[in-house]
């Protein structure tokens, strides 16, 4: 079994360059798909995720190059294979093979997507949407065949602003018959940056960012280019990092627009940082001050952030009161924190974190992604010696952590046990 091994109390002293965003590139991807014609994508991270996507293009019949960055997708000879369990259970990300085959094809046959278990993740809003666009759906034994002989435009209302469904709606709708207009979107960053790929690629996408999207179907898409856009998410997990563990600790590559919620958090606990136009410089901060956290969707205070954040929080001055929003099931890192000496009080999604604490190492379990980047940063803290396990969760969404770290003086090694 491979496990992180981390030595903390180390002082880390210089750059990171974050990169592309997880949440965009597994969008980007099987976009490429939607012409018979050549994407590339730059800034495109090594993850397993990626390699996962890269795998069922290939049984899709779609040739990849993959090297310094640039994913490079030729899409010619693409056929309409069914995805079986063993790749869409792999990652959450293959249920956006639904709206690009379905666009191309107009049938798509997939098995329920995989992913973290942080909770419920139904896919209704996903099938609804495809519904009103004209789609037949049959599920039987796990496996998901959607048809639309005539798929078409349609006025398609979101109860909730899910990402997954409204980029599926955006890629469905791009070579759909007419109008679709995606009302109570999700207007994350990563939504604007498939705009822009389908956009580069012909389309007639506007709204991308605001609650309104509206899809002008065309008849054909084209080869384009697209930059995946900074890991705000990496971002901030280095971010917190740096507050908590560094000296002149500088990370780049990163937007500061998509991190306002996250900065002005960490304003209100006295986090010692200056802000450049794409990166941030911190330093181990004294006397941080405790504060509330409350997930929302974007712009508020993201989810994937929250359990990072919850480390942060043990070691502020006094009492912050944490809630989760999003994910029901997104609490499996504090029983791991409590083992190393964390002060959490905490109920369903609600939570009470009082510190400053002092953490020691000790064997603890990732139970998604996000609790693993929480893992390390506790384990960077903590004294002695942190061993995680369950890390290939924390493989999916974070390009060479343990290199980045160990760059910059962390103590930190894979091994196998």
């Amino acid at each position: 079994m491979k496990k992180i091994v981390i030595n903390g109390e180390k002082e880390l002293n210089g750059v990171i360059n974050v990169s592309g965003a997880k949440n965009s590139v597994v969008a980007l991807i099987p976009a490429a798909i939607l012409t018979d014609e050549v994407v590339k994508i730059l800034n495109t991270p090594v993850l397993s995720d990626t390699e996962n996507l890269k795998r069922i293009i290939t049984l899709l019949g779609g040739d990849i190059t993959f090297g310094n960055g640039e994913m490079i997708i030729d899409s010619k000879n693409v056929v309409n294979n069914a995805i079986p369990s063993d790749l869409s259970e792999r990652l959450r990300a293959s249920y956006y093979f639904m709206g690009a085959l379905l666009a191309r094809f107009k049938k798509v046959e997939i098995h329920f997507p995989g992913g973290c278990k942080i909770g419920k993740r139904p896919i209704d809003l996903h099938l609804m949407a495809f519904r009103k666009m004209g789609a037949v759906i049959d599920y039987n034994d796990d496996l998901y065949t959607i048809v639309a002989d005539n798929l078409h435009g349609a006025n398609i209302y979101l109860d909730f602003p899910s990402v997954g469904a409204t980029v599926n709606i955006m890629l469905a709708a791009s070579l759909a018959d007419g109008i679709t207009v995606i009302e109570n979107a999700a207007k994350e960053p990563e939504i604007i940056n498939l705009a822009s790929l389908i956009n580069n690629m012909g389309g007639n996408i506007v709204g991308a960012g605001t609650d309104t999207i509206r899809i002008q179907g065309v008849e054909k898409l084209h080869g384009a280019m697209i930059e995946t856009i900074p890991d705000r998410i990496e971002a901030g997990t280095y971010i917190m990092i740096g507050a908590v563990a560094s000296k002149d600790f500088k990370v780049c590559n990163i937007i500061p627009k998509h991190l306002d919620t996250l900065l002005s958090k960490l304003r209100d606990m006295k986090v010692d940082f200056s802000l450049g136009e794409d990166y941030i410089i911190l330093n181990k901060s004294k006397d941080l001050t405790c504060t509330d956290i409350k997930t929302l969707v974007y712009p508020g205070f993201p989810t994937d952030l929250g359990q990072p954040m919850s480390v942060l929080l043990t070691q502020a001055k006094g009492t912050s009161h944490f809630k989760e929003t999003i994910y029901e099931s997104r609490t499996g890192h504090f029983p791991e924190l409590k083992k190393m000496g964390a002060n959490i009080e905490f109920e369903g999604m609600d939570a009470e974190i009082t510190g400053p604490c002092g953490l020691q190492g000790c064997e603890v379990e990732a139970s998604d992604l996000r609790a693993g980047a929480a893992l390390i940063i506790a384990g960077l803290i903590a004294k002695g010696t942190t061993k995680i396990s369950n890390i290939d969760y924390i493989l999916r969404g974070y390009e060479d952590i343990v290199v980045k770290l160990t760059s910059v003086g962390a103590d930190i090694a894979i091994i196998e046990e």
